[in-house]
């Protein structure tokens, strides 16, 4: 299997600053191609949200720097291991920033999703509002079902830095060829509609990496001209 990766993200049309962050980017190792791409919404009224999310992708790329070789050169990647490294790393971000904030006398935070493709597998880590999707002939929501009906209190208000006990929600499958797989921050999705994402970043519009950066530039002017107050990200996979 192939992959093709771009991204995106805006301030937007209000805030100052942009408090999102993201990756993604197509990696060789032992195991053959993969991908790793990671999406973070610095905590929506927090002082230096930016730092925040800026700090989890910056964690999670040393993690793809130098845990995910030792991984893969085994040529054997197990469900547990990737479950058990994220969930180390995020408990470990959280109380870095927490820590920080505390001193500084404010609170920053930030949500995740995180997401690896191999060549058969998909793993997906979540805290908060951000999502993955997967589209095929239809657009699927990967994150969000099991959000939304988690017997655990304030799934979706957990932040990374603001969140004492964290419940970061792990997700496994199977990749699909020929799909497009995208993550997003909550401003890339308030004022546009699923159809309309589907219309525009579904696998036979999204052929070549100058169409996909397109595409997504597209539905983040549109979120602009419908007045979206958020910073807003994209971050999108094609798989061949």
């Amino acid at each position: 299997m192939d992959f093709i990766v771009s991204g995106a993200t805006d301030i937007g049309n209000v805030k100052k600053t942009n408090q999102d962050s993201y990756n993604v980017k197509v990696i060789s190792t032992p195991m053959g191609k993969m991908v790793f791409a990671i999406v973070c919404d610095g905590m929506g009224g927090l002082s230096m949200g930016e730092l925040a999310s800026a700090t989890v992708v910056h964690d999670f790329n040393q993690w793809v720097l130098n845990r995910l070789p030792l991984i893969t050169a085994e040529k054997k990647i197990s469900e547990r291991t990737i479950r058990e490294d994220w969930e180390n790393l995020i408990i470990a971000s959280n109380e870095k920033i927490s820590a920080f904030g505390k001193q500084q006398g404010f609170a920053i935070g930030t949500t995740l999703t995180a997401m690896l493709l191999t060549q058969d597998s998909l793993y997906i880590v979540n805290v908060g509002d951000t999502r993955a999707y997967q589209l095929t002939d239809k657009i699927v929501k990967i994150t969000e079902e099991e959000a939304e009906t988690d017997t655990r209190r304030a799934v979706l208000l957990q932040g990374i830095g603001v969140t004492p006990h964290l419940y970061p929600q792990f997700f496994s499958g199977s990749v699909v060829k020929d799909a497009v797989y995208m993550l997003c921050t909550d401003g890339f999705r308030h004022v546009v509609k699923e159809n309309e994402i589907f219309a525009a970043l579904n696998p036979t519009k999204m052929v070549n990496a100058a169409d996909m950066t397109a595409n997504i530039k597209g539905l983040i002017n549109l979120n602009k001209q419908r007045q979206e107050r958020d910073n807003i990200t994209c971050a999108a996979i094609r798989t061949f």
